[in-house]
């Protein structure tokens, strides 16, 4: 039963969102703007929940649903009549037709029990030019029962009257403290890996938890470090034989390319790496492994340390910088690849 009070931090949307439930100024048009996984629909229904509860009451510092009246119960099953969320056949499209059929013929019906007629549109970026329009000319002249929030990954895909006409609430990057408290106390997952997994969610929630529960990474990890530790006794095909072993997709990732790269597994591999010798920086200026990353690779971060300077750290950093930026830019993502290890092997 989510509340706001599982909300990982959002504070400006959440004062927002309380404002509304005491005083009852509701809007009839919300874009809640963020990046994919980062909570956006969990909030939009958490917020529809309590606009539609009929004994809302003040629990700790925030005003929630009861989650015990008829319509709680119906929002917590995801069958409430009011609360309805605009579907789309085409996977890459909100087309015209979507937004009449299930939104703007629809609003002219009254609510069926509650006082609002709750509208949710995930991925409100692809609608179409046609379906905006469709959609700005129930903002124009909305009834007063309606309200419309609108979810999306890119703000920019609207039309600026969509935008005039709707309060946009962005999200805010989760702190990383916060969410590795979230994961030990709400997932029962272990200090060190909840740590990790906040770091390299770097402020998404949900990326903290696919990470979190997903083997994938965890062995990426270990593999990754692995290559590390050998990568002075290999010669570079061998290394490179390895690294394409390690980010081999996963059979049926739907993020794997037609030559098939993962670009998700090479962009964690490069985290990993950075994330890696910046602990080795840490460790070397502090000798104190409380701030690591890696806390369970202490014993070899210690062991790079006593043998390598700051400024073979910070060059082996600046060429995972650059080979990043070569790889996201699609540039002979083999070649980027390989020079940035064989420096790595020279300075380890």
């Amino acid at each position: 039963m989510a509340d706001f009070s599982d909300i990982i931090d959002q504070e400006q949307m959440k004062e927002h969102m309380q404002h509304v439930l005491q005083t009852g100024k509701v809007s009839h048009a919300y874009i809640i703007s963020g990046e994919n996984g980062s909570g956006k629909e969990f909030i939009a229904r958490i917020f529809a929940k309590a606009l539609q509860c009929e004994n809302k009451n003040m629990r700790g510092e925030y005003l929630e649903s009861c989650n015990e009246c008829p319509s709680c119960v119906k929002a917590l099953s995801e069958n409430h009549p009011d609360i309805i969320t605009i579907t789309h056949e085409k996977p890459n499209s909100i087309g015209v037709d979507d937004i009449r059929s299930q939104l703007r013929d629809d609003v002219v019906i009254k609510p069926y029990e509650s006082r609002y007629k709750i509208y949710i549109i995930p991925e409100g970026e692809k609608m179409t030019a046609a379906a905006q329009n469709a959609l700005l000319k129930t903002l124009e002249e909305p009834p007063a029962y309606i309200v419309i929030i609108i979810l999306t990954s890119n703000i920019n895909a609207f039309l600026p009257t969509i935008i005039s006409r709707c309060i946009v609430l962005p999200m805010k990057v989760a702190r990383d403290d916060s969410i590795k408290k979230f994961l030990m106390e709400k997932c029962q997952i272990v200090d060190y890996k909840a740590m990790l997994c906040a770091s390299f969610a770097r402020g998404n929630v949900g990326k903290a938890l696919d990470l979190a529960s997903n083997e994938r990474f965890e062995n990426l990890k270990n593999e990754t470090i692995e290559l590390v530790t050998k990568l002075k006794h290999l010669e570079i095909h061998d290394i490179m034989d390895r690294v394409h072993m390690i980010l081999e997709p996963a059979e049926g990732d739907e993020k794997s390319s037609k030559k098939g790269i993962d670009l998700r597994q090479y962009a964690d591999f490069m985290d990993i790496l950075i994330f890696l010798f910046r602990d080795m920086l840490v460790y070397k200026a502090t000798e104190n492994e409380d701030h690591l990353i890696f806390t369970d690779k202490v014993s070899y971060i210690r062991s790079v340390t006593r043998e390598i300077s700051y400024e073979e750290i910070g060059n082996i950093i600046k060429d995972m910088e650059i080979a990043k930026s070569r790889i996201t830019s699609n540039v002979n993502i083999d070649l980027a690849l390989e020079l940035m290890l064989l420096s790595m092997k020279e300075h380890l």
